[in-house]
This record gives structure tokens, C-alpha cells and sequence, in this order.
């Protein structure tokens, strides 16, 4: 009776009609199941996100003067582009919603906080990527933000049908930021402070996101330019078990960077070829960090350190827990003399072996005594 009742109220013939209900039933189906994933991760951490919501709150009114019910405001402007180019991440969004007894702008903000801040926030970071032999890649970073946040990061894992399962550290309530997947693509993130900002386009977060259910570094480009590129300024390191690029992303070009004769990509809070935008140097540390993590790097290079040496620990001692330039240095302690201190809230390195798939996440500052136990994905 139901193909019968179709058949009578749509145009088109039973075949096409048919198929159209077996179509939209499909993408209700899918709907479901990630507003479902988004219920979970809603009530999961439903006390960390509307802790991240007063965190970032309060650091709109001191950066931006924007208070909260302003900044929902400007969230609305992506939702027609989270609902059109990605509706499987929006019925997401909307379940995390649900989950943590919030409104759907309420976690849009979240995940478009890069773009609503329009290059205010000062967060900083130091990403490398270390070609270990023709099918393994090393992939790492420290993650500085806020010491305000580190209450709320968590380690996600999440499971999709007919995509990779996706392991990261991301902010409670974003849906996208910094792992690997079961396919063996992993990605880091560094900000960048440049305009325009375009919000019909994918917001940083969500292009992680993407990246993260991609099968391959070059299947994770593919998709981003097929939507349209993103919002805005920002430099994603992607790689996959075979490749790295640097993905140096804005809404009005993107250039992207290869592995250099080392096998290294490495970058910091600023475009090293991208000039497509209108970029603002605000970290003076930024060149710095750049130059001696790649020298680092090449020293350990020069040591014998390769293919299977380049251990997690090792990286972690004698690169990421480096102070050269303190305060701004790879491991980043909080500058007084800044408005908004930031400092290393975790250091993660993945490997992107196929035979040995794997991270290890570390929070706090590494090689100082905040540095926490090491932490492994995925969980044994």
C-alpha cells in the first residue's frame, strides 16, 4: 500500500518513485544513526561542554565584544552551508545538542568558534610530519590553547558505517580536530590569523572532521575542494600511511605544501606559501618555532634516527618538550605580556604505520611536571 499511496501523489513513474522513497529513507536512516553518535557524545560530556560554552563566552567578550546571545546569532549564518554540504555532520551537531540540553546554535558556535572570532583567539601550535619509510609516515603536534580548556578535552572514538573509525582529541561538543582513523589518515592543525572569512563555506572543525573519514590523504583533498574549500584561514597537516601535504586552506585559495628532501613537513601558526589572503604576523615566535622544529628534526636525522627509531617518547623528549624561545617556544608556556597566555595543553604523535597503527597522546606539558601518563590510542 505504501509504494501504492506514492505512486498516486508524486510524479514520475513507479521505478523512479520507488527508488526516491528507498533514497529518502536511506538519508533518514543515515540521519539518525549520527544524530544518535551526537546524542552520545551530547551526554557524555554534557557538563564539559556547557563548560566550554563559559569559557568561550567569556573569551568572546574580551576579544571580540560579542556576549553569547550575539555569537548564536552569528552561528546562524553557517547553518544553511552545515545543512546543504554536510547534513550527516549537522544531524550530528544537532544530537549533541539534544544530548547536553542545548540549543542547535549553541554547538554550531562551538564548532565555528575559529571563524566566529575572526582570527582573535591566539591560539598556537607546532604540527610535523616524518616520512619513515615509502608506507609509514610519522604525525605530530603540540596543541596549545588556553589553559581554561584542558578540562574539557576528551578522546573520541567513533565508529561509522562504510567509513574508517575515527580516533582524536578534540574540545567537548566539536566534532573534528586532531587523530588519525583505522585507514591510517591522521591530521594536525595550526591556526592562522588572515581574512576574509566566507561562512558559506566549511568551517575548520568540520573539514578536520571530513579529513578524519576520508580513506586517503588525497581522497581528504578531494572532498574538501568537491564541497567548495573552507571558511577560513587555517593550515591543516594531513597524512596518510604513503603521503603528507600541507594544507595551507583559505576561502579564496589554497596552496599546498610537500614533504622537503628530509622527509619533514613542519609547520607553525603561519602561510609559508599562501598568499592568497591578507595575513597578519601575531606571533612573533612563530618563524622561530617553525625553524627549530624542522633543525630538530634534521639533527635527529643526522643521529641515525630513522624508520622505526622515530619513537613517540623520543620525539617528545628531544623536539616537543623543547623551550628554545621560552615563552613561545615548541613547548609553550603561558606570556604574561599577551592578552590572551596560551600554553602546550597536549602533545599527540601518531603513527601511520599499517602494521603498527597507533598514538600516543600525552596531556599537559611534556617534559615538564605537568606532563601527564601516556595515553594510547586506539584503547588496548
Amino acid at each position: 500500500m505504501a509504494e501504492e499511496r506514492i505512486k498516486l501523489t508524486l510524479k514520475g513513474s513507479p521505478r523512479e518513485v520507488w527508488l526516491s522513497f528507498l533514497d529518502n529513507f536511506m538519508s533518514e536512516q543515515l540521519r539518525l544513526t549520527y544524530f544518535k553518535i551526537g546524542v552520545e557524545h551530547g551526554r557524555s560530556l554534557r557538563e564539559q561542554i556547557h563548560s566550554q560554552i563559559s569559557i568561550y563566552d567569556a573569551m568572546f567578550q574580551s576579544t571580540s565584544k560579542l556576549g553569547w546571545p550575539d555569537v548564536r546569532e552569528i552561528a546562524k549564518e553557517f547553518k544553511p552551508a552545515l545543512e546543504k554540504l554536510v547534513p550527516h555532520i549537522y544531524a550530528e551537531i544537532e544530537g549533541i545538542s539534544e544530548g547536553a540540553g542545548l540549543d542547535v546554535l549553541d554547538v554550531i558556535a562551538l564548532n565555528c568558534r575559529s571563524e566566529i572570532a575572526l582570527g582573535k583567539f591566539s591560539d598556537g601550535c607546532t604540527s610535523l610530519s616524518w616520512k619513515k619509510s615509502n608506507t609509514a609516515r610519522i604525525l605530530a603536534q603540540n596543541w596549545d590553547w588556553t589553559g581554561d580548556v584542558s578540562k574539557n578535552l576528551a578522546l573520541v572514538t567513533i565508529e561509522q558505517t562504510g567509513k574508517p573509525t575515527i580516533y582524536m582529541v578534540t574540545e567537548a561538543g566539536i566534532v573534528g580536530k586532531i587523530g588519525f582513523n583505522s585507514a591510517g589518515v591522521g591530521t594536525c592543525l595550526n591556526a592562522i590569523r588572515a581574512k576574509p572569512m566566507i561562512s558559506s563555506k566549511l568551517p575548520i572543525h568540520i573539514a578536520l572532521r571530513l579529513c578524519l573519514e576520508s580513506s586517503s590523504v588525497e581522497n581528504a583533498v578531494k572532498t574538501l575542494e568537491t564541497l567548495g574549500g573552507v571558511s577560513s584561514a587555517q593550515h591543516i597537516l594531513i597524512s596518510d600511511s604513503k603521503s603528507a601535504l600541507g594544507l595551507e586552506l583559505s576561502p579564496v585559495g589554497n596552496k599546498y605544501l610537500v614533504e622537503d628532501s628530509f622527509g619533514l613537513i613542519g609547520h607553525t601558526n603561519h602561510f609559508l606559501e599562501n598568499r592568497y589572503v591578507d595575513e597578519t604576523q601575531w606571533l612573533s615566535g612563530s618563524p622561530i618555532r617553525l625553524k627549530r622544529v624542522k633543525q630538530l628534526a634534521q639533527e635527529l636525522i643526522s643521529n641515525g634516527v630513522n624508520g622505526d627509531g622515530i619513537k613517540a617518547a623520543l620525539l617528545r623528549e628531544r623536539i616537543f618538550s623543547d623551550t628554545y624561545n621560552d615563552p613561545q617556544s615548541i613547548c609553550c608556556r603561558e606570556d604574561g605580556a599577551r592578552p590572551m597566555p596560551t600554553r602546550t595543553l597536549f602533545n599527540i604523535v601518531m603513527n601511520l604505520d599499517p602494521d603498527n597503527l597507533g598514538a600516543e597522546v600525552v596531556f599537559g606539558r611534556p617534559g615538564t611536571e605537568e606532563e601527564g601518563p601516556v595515553l594510547k590510542l586506539p584503547w588496548a
